[in-house]
C-alpha cells in the first residue's frame, strides 16, 4: 500500500511517515519546506526517514497546481493523509496571504488530485481553532463552528466545508481530524512549550499569556499517530452528523470529522512547572494579556473516536514532557 503524506518534513508528518514505515507501508512524502520555522529541523526530520527504505520525498508546494496535478499523473496512491498547512494564530495577523495560499488553494489542489484516482482513504488535518471562541467544555463535534476568532481557524473550518462537498460529488471516503495541542520530541519550535524549554535554559523570561490563565488540551504525539493510523484503515461507510438540537442528520457524502486530543485539559502553568521540573530549572514568567484569535480554553470530547477506532490516549503529561525534555537536550546539546 502507497501513502501520500503532505508536510512530511513537518512534526506529525514526520512522526505519522515513521510508523507508516514501521508498519510495511510505502511512503511517498511531499513538503516546501517553509521557513515559518527553522528549516534545518524540518531537513534533520527528512534524514531520519530518507535512510530507510520504502521512503520516497518529492520538493513540492501544495499551492502549486501544475506541480501538484503532475504528481497525480506520474504516481498513484492508496492513502492520502493531508498534513501540510501554514500553522500558527499569531502569524495569521502578519501574513494572511500564506494562510489563504497554503491552506485553502494547496487542499483544493490535492483534492482535484485526489478525485483522478482511486483514493481509497482522505485523511486531513482539521483544527480544535474551529471552536473559535466557544465557552462550552468539552468541545464536542456537535458544537457549532460558525465564528472562528482567527484566519488560521477559518482555513480549517474552510477544510472541512470543501472535503465534504468534494466527498459528496466524487465519493471519496474523507475523515477531518481536529487536532487539539499535540506536543512532544521533534516538535514545531513556534510551540509554548517549545519556546518555554529554549528561554529557561537560556535564563530568560517566558512569556505568558492571559497571565497563565489559559488550559489546553496537551496530547502526547505517539497517541495522536496511534489515532490517526486507525482512522486511516478504517474509512467512512456513512456520514451521520449530529445537529446542535440532537436530531441525527444524514449525508451521502462517506464523510466524517473528529475530535482528536487529550481529553483532559492542564492549566498552563502547570504546564510550566512540569517543563521546570524536567528540566530542573526555574523559569521567569513575563505575564501578559490575552492576546487577539487566542482561546483560553480547548477541551476534547472524543467519545466518537473512542467509539469508532477505540482511541484512547494513555501518555501522562509528566513522562511525555519529560521524553520532550529529554530529545531537546539532545538535539540542541552544545
Amino acid at each position: 500500500m502507497k501513502v501520500l503524506v503532505t508536510g512530511v518534513a513537518g512534526f506529525i508528518g514526520y512522526h505519522l511517515a515513521e510508523r507508516l514505515l514501521a508498519d510495511g507501508f510505502e511512503v511517498y512524502g511531499i513538503d516546501n519546506l517553509s521557513e515559518y520555522y527553522e528549516v534545518s529541523l524540518k531537513k534533520d526530520r527528512l534524514a531520519q526517514l530518507q535512510s530507510q527504505p520504502g521512503f520516497t520525498f518529492q520538493y513540492l508546494d501544495l499551492s502549486d497546481r501544475t506541480g501538484m496535478a503532475q504528481l497525480f499523473q506520474e504516481q498513484t496512491f492508496d492513502y492520502v493523509v493531508n498534513l501540510a498547512a501554514q500553522a500558527g494564530v499569531r502569524y495569521s495577523l502578519q501574513n494572511p496571504w500564506s494562510y489563504i495560499d497554503g491552506n485553502v488553494t494547496g487542499f483544493v489542489n490535492l483534492l482535484e488530485g485526489c478525485r483522478q484516482q482511486s483514493i481509497q482513504h482522505l485523511v486531513f488535518a482539521s483544527s480544535s481553532s474551529v471552536y473559535g471562541a466557544n465557552t462550552k467544555v468539552p468541545f464536542a463535534v456537535s458544537d457549532r463552528t460558525d465564528f472562528p476568532v482567527s484566519l488560521y481557524a477559518a482555513t480549517k473550518k474552510a477544510n472541512e466545508l470543501i472535503a465534504h462537498t468534494y466527498s459528496h460529488l466524487y465519493q471519496i471516503p474523507m475523515t477531518g481530524l481536529r487536532f487539539f495541542t499535540v506536543y512532544g520530541p521533534w516538535g514545531r519550535p513556534d510551540m509554548a512549550y517549545f519556546k518555554f524549554a529554549k528561554a529557561i535554559l537560556a535564563g530568560q523570561a517566558i512569556e505568558v499569556y492571559n497571565y497563565g490563565k489559559m488550559q489546553r488540551d496537551f496530547t502526547y504525539i505517539d497517541d495522536i499517530i496511534e489515532g490517526v493510523v486507525r482512522t486511516l484503515h478504517q474509512p467512512p461507510q456513512t456520514t451521520l452528523a449530529e445537529a446542535p438540537d440532537g436530531e441525527r442528520l444524514n449525508s451521502n457524502a462517506l464523510f466524517r470529522v473528529y475530535n482528536i486530543g487529550n481529553h483532559n485539559p492542564v492549566e498552563l502553568m502547570t504546564f510550566i512547572q512540569l517543563i521546570e521540573k524536567a528540566l530542573g530549572k526555574e523559569a521567569r514568567l513575563d505575564l501578559r494579556p490575552m492576546q487577539p484569535g487566542e482561546v483560553v480554553a480547548t477541551y476534547a470530547d472524543v467519545a466518537d473516536l473512542t467509539r469508532d477506532i477505540e482511541f484512547t490516549p494513555s501518555t501522562p503529561i509528566e513522562e511525555g514532557i519529560q521524553h520532550f525534555i529529554d530529545w531537546y537536550q539532545e538535539y540542541y546539546r552544545p
